[in-house]
């Protein structure tokens, strides 16, 4: 009887069930059952990942469209001259909003009509054709993968698109010293989830290839929430006085790359456009 009592006792501190015991009169009383440890929350968000959405085309609730930069044609829009070559290739695929509880943008009086300002020559105007650097957020849904590298000590979040490198600050660096294309970034975890304030970008930035922007005096908070080992629960919340009347948030899924593609190339794309910034200084521009 006493080996038999050790034996259930054993598997009871296995299996979390009820362990039987023998009470001071001899009966056997059901001891409370003991609970599973808790798992410990995973602090890394190592990997390579990426989006699956149209969110760099428009991150407003949008149909189809023949191309961002139109002019008025015998029966309605047509492509603009200069992208009316790309044919589909320079369309606009449908996509759903990915702004958290809104189809649209909160814009301030004059907000849309700079979108249409940028619009109106988006071949020239969008920060993407010329190869600078994305900001934040949108350098995290454009349609190119990105690696995240992260330990105790360090962070750093590598974009193929134009090989920007983001260093985030483990401890609060102050303000940032000078404003730039991708900001300063400082992140902590709070919970399961690491957050990143980002301050100190240039106002320069576009949020996708439809001209919506934000302000050099936006703060944007991003929140990385890791859902499983494959997918990443994403949100960057822009407060910006000077652009909207209340603060906006984006929310997508961050999707791992576990296949032989689960890696970066070198997409350093400045020498690609060198001929479109450059190349009407030549001696003899070319046609």
């Amino acid at each position: 009887m006493r080996n038999l009592m050790l034996a259930v006792s054993a598997v009871s501190l296995f299996t979390g069930c009820a362990a039987v015991e023998p009470s001071a009169s001899g009966q056997t009383a059901i001891a409370a059952p003991v609970e599973p440890a808790e798992p410990e929350v995973q602090k890394s968000l190592s990997g390579v990942w990426q989006v699956l959405n149209t969110a760099n085309d428009n991150v407003e609730a949008h149909d189809a469209q023949h191309a961002y930069q139109l002019r008025e044609g015998p029966h309605g829009p047509v492509p603009a001259k200069n992208v009316l070559a790309m044919g589909a290739v320079g369309a606009i695929p449908p996509g759903p909003s990915v702004i958290e509880g809104r189809q649209t943008l909160p814009y301030l009086p004059g907000g849309e009509e700079k979108v249409a300002e940028n619009v109106a020559d988006w071949a020239n105007n969008d920060p993407e054709a010329k190869c600078y650097m994305p900001g934040v957020p949108r350098a995290t849904y454009m349609p190119h993968p990105f690696e995240i590298i992260q330990n105790d000590e360090q962070m750093l979040i590598v974009y193929e698109y134009a090989n920007t490198v983001r260093n985030i600050f483990l401890t609060d660096p102050g303000e940032a010293p000078v404003d730039s294309w991708m900001g300063q970034s400082y992140g902590y975890w709070d919970g399961d989830t690491f957050v990143i304030e980002v301050t100190g970008q240039n106002g320069s930035s576009w949020l996708d290839r439809s001209g919506n922007h934000y302000s050099a005096m936006a703060k944007v908070t991003e929140r990385y929430t890791r859902i499983d080992n494959d997918h990443i629960d994403y949100s960057a919340t822009i407060e910006d006085p000077e652009t909207f009347s209340e603060p906006v948030t984006l929310n997508m899924t961050l999707y791992r790359l576990v296949g032989a593609d689960a890696r970066i190339e070198d997409f350093n794309c400045v020498p690609f456009v060198e001929e479109k910034l450059h190349g009407h200084l030549r001696k003899e521009p070319l046609k």
